[in-house]
């Protein structure tokens, strides 16, 4: 029997959220125009805590892009009863049953969706995700997630924690639209006339 490691980190890169972030992350970037390069994702694979070397084929994208693609469901879901529709929706049709995986002795055991360790990177990709998305919107009784309002922008961002509702991925979407509409607004009021 192989002992699982002590690396005491790998639950904090692994949990709920951390998967959440790692998500969101790979939705933005797979879905962007032109197609990533399979080294890019990997990197960010690598980034978000994966295990490497990572060899990515341009196969493994075009699989992680259908299944990112697909997560936006989640993200673009205005209520929580859209969300956990567009979930349930994924779980049935993408997702295997709910497993328990030590990857060999080589991690901690924990859950997963996909049919095997061996899974494709799409596969893995629409499993892990949804189940991460799963147990936030069950935490949070909420959208997990949402799609930046800036016209120029689209990019999906995580709903976690509490405060006013979100609009903008970043503080650059919020600030340059805020700042958009101000010069709309002084553009309005000196065309006015007396």
């Amino acid at each position: 029997m192989v002992s699982p490691p002590s690396n005491d980190d790998w639950s904090t890169r692994h949990s709920v959220r951390a998967t959440a972030r790692r998500t969101a992350a790979l939705v933005n970037a797979l879905t962007a125009e032109p197609a990533p390069d399979p080294a890019a994702i990997a990197g960010l694979l690598l980034d978000h805590g994966e295990s490497g070397p990572l060899e990515l084929s341009t196969d493994d994208v075009a699989g992680m892009r259908t299944a990112a693609l697909r997560l936006r469901e989640v993200f673009a879901a205005g209520h929580v009863d859209e969300a956990a529709g567009a979930l349930n929706r994924l779980l049935r049709e993408g997702t295997g049953p709910l497993r328990l995986s030590s990857h060999d002795g080589r991690s901690p055991w924990h859950p997963h969706l996909d049919s095997d360790d061996e899974a494709p990177w799409g596969e893995w990709l629409l499993a892990s995700s949804c189940m991460a998305l799963t147990v936030l919107l069950w935490e949070g009784q909420r959208p997990p997630g949402g799609l930046c309002s800036s016209p120029s922008c689209g990019d999906v961002f995580l709903t976690v924690g509490s405060g006013p509702e979100r609009r903008y991925c970043s503080r650059r979407c919020a600030t340059r639209e805020r700042v958009a509409a101000h010069r709309r607004a002084k553009a309005g009021a000196g065309s006015r006339t007396p």
